[in-house]
Order: C-alpha cells, then structure tokens, then sequence
C-alpha cells in the first residue's frame, strides 16, 4: 500500500546517464533487428526447403537450399569455383571504382564551368535515359570480347548516373558557406575543396551504395555477352544445359559477395560520419 512518505520516482536529467541509457536503447533496438533478419532469412530457407522436400514446387527449376549448398560445396572442393567468383569480383570491383570516379571527375568538371553543364545538360539527360544493355554490341565490336567490354558495360552503368547524383549535391551546397569562404579570399579550388566536396560527402557515399548495385548489373550483363568465365558465365551455362540449381547458385554467390560489399561502403561511411 502507498504512504504519504513516498516520492514519485523522478525522470534522471543528468546528461551521462542519459546518454547512457539512449545507448543502451540503440544497442537493444539493432540486437533485434539483427535477430529479426536472421529468423526471417532463416524462415525463408526453411519454408524453401520444405516446399522443394514436399514437392510443393517445381524441384528442377527452383531446386532447395540444402542442394544448392551441396552444389556449391562441391565446386568448391573440385577448385572450379573460386575462378569464377575471383574473375567476376575483380572485374566488378574495377568497374565500380572506375565508374565512381569517372562520375565524380565529371561531376567536378561541370560544376567548375557553367557553360559546360549548359552544353552537357541534354546529353546526360539522354545518356541517362538510354537502356545501356543495347550498348553491349558496340562495346564487343569496338573493344573485342574480352574484359574491357565487361568495364565499358559497367561504365556505361555507372558513369552517368554517378555525375548526375555528384553534380546535384555540388550544386544544392547552401552558397552562403561559399560566399563566406570567398569573402576570406579563398580561391575557387579552394572553395571546391573546403566547402563543396566536404558538404556533398553524404552524396557521394550514398552514390557509391547505389554503384554496388549498378556494378553488379553492369558486370553480370557484360559476362552473359561475351565471358568464358565468371558468376555471369556460370548463370549462362546453367541456362543452357538446364541446370537451375547451377543459376540459383551463381545468385546466392552474387547476392553474398554484393551484401559484403555493401556493407563496406556502410562501414565507410559510418567512419565519416563519426569523423565529422
């Protein structure tokens, strides 16, 4: 029973404890986000495999997780799939960085001239509507089926997008902040390099999530086009000579290596943003 001489608890204002308990609250909430994905994933595999055990589905065109992974072990001891991820990674890798700072030099090189973004306005704009997998003979043609075409794919993915995102975060910098440093005397590269570029790293990190993705694209459909090897030469072949459980592997790989580097990029930015 409640007597007159107690107090009502009272909401601590002390700032440490506060910021100790937010803390503690961030903690609990990703701990249940992160327990929720892996149930969910989890839940997903298991419903997929019982569908495939009880032939719910069809077992030849969407196979089940416990064959996949068999497969997938397999290549792996018989050495033959390690090739493939390391092409396919590689070539992946170096048409993201290309792609990312192909845009980004462009971006730079149209915020720095206005009559320049004036002259390139219409052709990014149509360059961006164009579907970039018609490209892909021209990129055979012009650079022989081999990897350059793979990196022209993934440019072409990749570049003009890249400097349209870049560009927009150049131009919506509050000019106040330019106006000041340049009251100070700062020259134009200074300028770029001290307000600019700093204030569009939000942009640009979120430019380079969004080319993991573009990469990937570009590089899967460079592989089906012309390679002799890689995940997308796997996905192929699969095709052909009807082995489902080969393509759907080939995506698990994809879709494993694409999440590690996205969470690299994620991790990136975090760092930056910490920094900041």
């Amino acid at each position: 029973m409640k007597t007159s001489n107690q107090e009502p608890q009272r909401a601590t204002t002390d700032p440490a404890q506060l910021y100790h308990a937010y803390k503690k609250a961030r903690g609990k909430e990703k701990l249940y986000v992160l327990i929720s994905r892996i149930l969910l994933l989890v839940l997903f595999l298991g419903l997929w495999e019982c569908a495939g055990r009880l032939k719910w589905i069809d077992v030849f065109l969407f196979s089940y997780p416990s064959k996949i992974f068999r497969l997938l072990y397999d290549k792996a001891i018989d050495g033959s799939l390690l090739p493939h991820i390391g092409v396919t990674v590689a070539e992946t890798i170096a048409g993201f960085v290309l792609g990312t700072l192909c845009g980004l030099i462009l971006a730079t090189l149209i915020w720095w001239s206005p009559f320049l973004a004036k002259v390139l306005d219409p052709y990014l704009v149509v360059l961006n509507s164009l579907p970039k997998v018609a490209l892909g003979p021209l990129f055979i043609v012009a650079l022989g089926s081999g990897i350059l075409s793979i990196i022209a794919t993934i440019l072409s993915i990749t570049v003009i997008i890249t400097t349209l995102v870049i560009y927009t975060a150049f131009k919506e910098v509050d000019p106040n902040y330019v106006l000041v440093v340049r009251i100070f005397g700062a020259t134009r590269t200074q300028s770029f390099l001290k307000v600019i570029l700093p204030a569009s790293f939000p942009a640009i990190i979120s430019t380079l999530k969004v080319n993991v993705g573009l990469a990937w694209v570009g590089v899967i459909v460079g592989e089906f086009l012309v390679a002799k090897e890689g995940l997308g030469y796997l996905i192929i072949y699969g095709f052909q000579v009807f082995n489902f459980t080969l393509v759907i592997s080939s995506l698990f790989i994809i879709a494993a290596v694409a999440t590690i580097m996205y969470q690299i990029v994620a991790y990136i930015e975090a760092r930056i943003v910490k920094k900041r």
